[in-house]
């Protein structure tokens, strides 16, 4: 959900497994403004299937889509019904809302928009402008009636940037499961649900990269690799979606509670839990909140592991690492 939403065909390629001949399907291809690949062990291939269900989750929660679900709540169509994606989305935020004291707002759409990372265009950002925005913000100005969201005011806007991509993973490993598939592995722009074992018969493999600025597919080099069992998988960071304008560097990720974006005591955070919609707005969550207080919500919560990279505090060119007791166990040596 972070850009423009792009659909192509599908590629497919089939995998046998040298071990029992089982056939996996590869699909890949472009969806959310980002790349997604999925491999699974099924009796068919589900390409199209796969991209109406991508089509139909972007016109629900993409702020992208002039006349999606969210796109409508924000532009305050009283006439939009709430469907079942929309309400997950909305009582998942709402439930880590609670859980991390604020530290994760959809409603901080505004503050997003103005310091540019939105759908709308960028503001000369000032004290003045931000506090006249932080008006608009906090989940406790929304709630669900009958199918409807209601606002405290007209003026507050949604964004899913922080949790969406997390739940279409979700979404397509629920189509999958549905259709009787045991063993995949669902990947949208970097977000990954993960069950039963790939084509060599193992537990998936997934590597987490290391936070070098501006990396991409090019020069991306990996921390570490993880196996997941039945397990999703989400990383939120600062290293490469950011600006420098004026000598200052802003960061994709604001800090709902003062506007500003979040001071960088956590250059990555990745989350492991049972579903991505829960890893991808925790992995956020971490990002504001900061190593101390991300410890002692992770210490506090059950079914989060966690890989948090952060700076070294007597050496401001390298990092540290902590690990839950959890995610020690997953990594591969």
């Amino acid at each position: 959900m972070k850009k423009v939403f792009l659909f192509f065909i599908f590629v497919s390629v089939i995998v046998i497994s040298c071990n029992n001949k089982q056939t996996y399907y590869k699909l890949a291809g472009y969806a959310q403004g980002t790349t997604y690949h999925i491999t699974y062990q099924g009796a068919e291939e589900y390409s199209a299937e796969i991209d109406s269900l991508l089509r139909n989750f972007d016109l629900s929660l993409s702020t992208y889509i002039d006349n999606s679900i969210i796109s409508r709540i924000n532009k305050n169509d009283t006439a939009v019904i709430l469907d079942h994606l929309f309400i997950e989305f909305f009582n998942k935020s709402k439930e880590v809302y609670k859980q991390s004291g604020g530290a994760f707002d959809i409603t901080v759409a505004p503050l997003v928009n103005a310091y540019g990372f939105g759908f709308s265009k960028k503001s000369d950002i000032d004290s003045v402008l931000i506090d006249s925005l932080m008006q608009f913000v906090g989940m406790e100005k929304v709630k669900l009636e009958y199918s409807k969201l209601i606002k405290s005011d007209p003026r507050i806007m949604l964004d899913g940037n922080a949790i969406a991509q997390g739940q279409s993973v979700d979404y397509v490993a629920r189509f999958l499961e549905s259709r009787g598939v045991k063993n995949y592995l669902v990947e949208i722009g970097g977000e990954i649900r993960a069950k039963g074992l790939n084509p060599e018969r193992k537990l998936w493999r997934v590597g987490i990269d290391k936070p070098i600025e501006h990396s991409d597919e090019s020069n991306r080099e990996l921390q570490a690799v993880i196996e997941l069992k039945d397990k999703s998988l989400a990383t939120s960071g600062n290293y490469r979606k950011f600006y420098e304008e004026g000598g200052v560097k802003y960061s994709h990720t604001i800090d709902p509670k003062t506007g500003y974006p979040a001071k960088q005591s956590i250059l990555s955070a990745t989350i492991v839990a049972d579903d991505c919609i829960t890893a991808d707005a925790y992995a956020t969550t971490c990002m504001v909140l900061g190593l101390e207080k991300s410890m002692q919500l992770l210490n506090r919560l059950k079914g989060l592991d966690a890989y948090l990279i952060y700076p070294d505090p007597e050496q401001p060119d390298k990092y540290k690492i902590y690990m839950t007791e959890g995610m020690k166990k997953m990594i591969e040596e």
